[in-house]
């Protein structure tokens, strides 16, 4: 009941939130997401460490007759996606609370139908469920950021919308595949439920293809290069909270959908092209980080950051060992939260000065002590320094590619010195040097704003300092998962 509750409260609230007008419905959505958060850590008290089985599972026919049942539930690597979601929507929401937006109610509810279809992908156990779920999580952000985007959002949010749709009907077309082979239980001829999926005994030129429709689905999400070419447009021209919710959170559904459906469904297909993916992961760590060094925009800048991390983590996951695959899922927590911490410093910066020029900046650090403090923890969390979040998964996915191969590990491990590069030059040209007329007048962190980077400055600390809390909770799912896969 608890994963029911975890995918259904949101809705719920949404519905409610949709019913309140003006200043009071980001309150409502607020304390929902709060309420959503807490039955998240309850889930998390009452997880049973070392169980590889799915846990909190709830499994109702849906369409019985074709086999197709609502199955969910969560085993680590879900549960830490689970609470990664319910942790960065309160502060999402919270974030917002100093714009003033057209239509509050409806803005906020699509916040919180997102967050039911992203906590549905990540519970999902059976493939169609799991596809619905992936289209219910695009809908919303998609009107976010036409309805509340930049001037180009129209067109940029159309190329998205395109570029995921086009992806997930090659997932659709897959899953559809491997549902006909299965057999049948009770009254159904086939079934859709995952385990059904991980039983396939498919030929090696079978798996070849479905890798590459199911790959396809899963790396326009993520994205990895060259499939990347929607999110730098759609970043910059959303609005802050759907950035934050589109590189916080729902990129991570691309990756873990490489691990749940892509890897174990179909381990010999993956294993013929880990050398293509690698290589196409290698190179977007190497071109986002060049890229990002070139940029003056600070969201831009951000956003080709986030294909070198992404790309980092893909490399790691499809070394397929058991420190690529850790460490792919700590950095998606890392991840997600230094990303959202940026884009809101980024929106911080840009609410004062009207601009995100870095040429145009400079010289804040002198008036706003704590924000240049926040500033460089959450920056150095992303450049991994030791003892922050971004170290942990960094260096358990470096390992897992150096054990795959030395060279694809050496050129990967770049990354340390073009993330340090383009971040710390950032914070060089925005924070430091002499003001400038846009930053002649610059206030400190207000205390709504403090109340959004402590928690997340406090996560940078604790997965870096205390990895195990974390590791300890997907590390049986991950043993699992390797097994699923080395067996088949």
């Amino acid at each position: 009941m608890i994963t029911a509750l975890l995918l259904f409260w949101p809705a719920l609230a949404a519905l409610l939130v949709l019913l309140i007008n003006g200043p009071g419905a980001k309150r409502v959505a607020f304390i929902a997401a709060l309420v959503e958060f807490a039955i998240a850590l309850f889930a998390v008290t009452s997880f049973t460490t070392g169980s590889t089985l799915p846990q909190f599972g709830l499994s109702i026919p849906w369409v019985e007759r074709a086999g197709i049942s609502f199955s969910i539930g969560m085993d680590g690597i879900s549960l830490l996606m689970v609470l990664l979601t319910t942790f960065l929507v309160p502060l999402i929401v919270l974030s917002s609370f100093k714009h003033e937006y057209k239509n509050p109610n409806t803005f906020y509810a699509l916040i919180l139908f997102m967050q039911t279809g992203l906590i549905g992908v990540f519970v999902a156990l059976d493939a169609f469920l799991f596809y619905f779920f992936w289209e219910v999580a695009l809908i919303p952000v998609y009107f976010i950021a036409a309805i509340w985007g930049g001037a180009r959002r129209i067109p940029v949010t159309f190329k998205f919308f395109v570029y995921t749709i086009f992806g997930s009907f090659f997932m659709l077309a897959a899953f559809l595949y491997l549902y006909f082979q299965t057999p049948g239980t009770g009254v159904a001829a086939h079934s859709a439920h995952i385990n059904a999926f991980y039983q396939l005994s498919l030929d090696s030129d079978t798996q070849s293809w479905l890798f590459w429709f199911l790959f396809l689905a899963f790396a326009i999400k993520m994205p990895v290069f060259p499939f990347h070419t929607w999110q730098p447009d759609t970043y910059t021209e959303s609005p802050v909270q759907a950035t934050m919710l589109l590189a916080g959170i729902m990129l991570k559904m691309g990756i873990y959908g490489v691990l749940r459906w892509l890897l174990p469904v179909v381990p010999l297909g993956a294993s013929q092209w880990l050398d293509v993916v690698l290589i196409l992961s290698i190179i977007g760590i190497v071109y986002g980080s060049i890229i990002a060094i070139r940029q003056r925009d600070l969201k831009r800048l951000i956003a080709y950051s986030s294909i070198a991390h992404v790309g980092l983590i893909a490399a790691g996951i499809f070394s397929l060992t058991e420190h690529g695959l850790q460490g792919g899922v700590i950095q998606m927590l890392s991840h997600g939260v230094n990303v959202v911490g940026l884009f809101f410093i980024i929106d911080i910066i840009y609410s004062r000065t009207r601009t995100r020029e870095i040429s145009s900046l400079g010289g804040i650090t002198q008036t706003t002590p704590a924000l240049s403090i926040y500033f460089m923890i959450l920056l150095l969390g992303s450049v991994s320094l030791p003892l922050t979040n971004g170290f942990v998964g960094e260096f358990l996915l470096l390992s897992g590619v150096f054990q795959y191969n030395n060279v694809y590990g050496g050129i990967a491990g770049l990354t340390i010195i073009l993330g340090a590069v383009y971040m710390l030059r950032m914070f060089q040209g925005v924070m430091l040097g002499t003001k400038t007329p846009e930053t002649e007048v610059f206030a400190d962190l207000t205390l709504n704003e403090k109340a959004v980077l402590i928690p997340l400055v406090i996560m940078v600390f604790w997965i870096g300092l205390f990895p195990n809390t974390f590791l300890e909770i997907s590390e049986p799912a991950v043993g699992n998962l390797l097994n699923i896969i080395q067996r088949r």
